[in-house]
C-alpha cells in the first residue's frame, strides 16, 4: 500500500479527500485503483489532467513506472503552458 496525497482541483474533485491508501505497484495500477476508489475523479483521469509525483520526481504518461514501498506519492493537476 502507498499513501497518496491529492492536491488542488484533484482534491476538490474527490470531495475534499486529501489522502488515500492505495495498493499499486506502478502508476497505471495506481490510477486504475484511484478511479475505483474515488469515481468522481474519472473525468480528471480521462482527460489526462493528472501528473504523479513519486519521491519528488514528476511522471507524465509513464504508466509502468514502479512505485516503491513507502514512497511519497502526490497527485497533482497538470499545468498547461507554452
Amino acid at each position: 500500500m502507498v499513501q497518496v496525497t491529492l492536491s488542488g482541483t484533484i482534491q476538490q474533485a474527490a470531495g475534499g479527500i486529501s489522502t488515500l491508501e492505495i495498493e499499486a505497484k506502478n502508476i497505471r495500477q495506481l490510477l486504475n485503483a484511484l478511479e475505483k476508489q474515488c469515481p468522481a475523479l474519472k473525468p480528471e483521469l480521462e482527460k489526462g489532467g493528472i501528473a504523479v509525483a513519486i519521491n519528488g520526481t514528476i511522471y507524465r504518461d509513464d504508466w509502468f513506472q514502479p512505485i516503491p514501498e513507502d514512497s511519497e506519492v502526490f497527485l497533482i493537476p497538470r499545468l498547461a503552458g507554452g
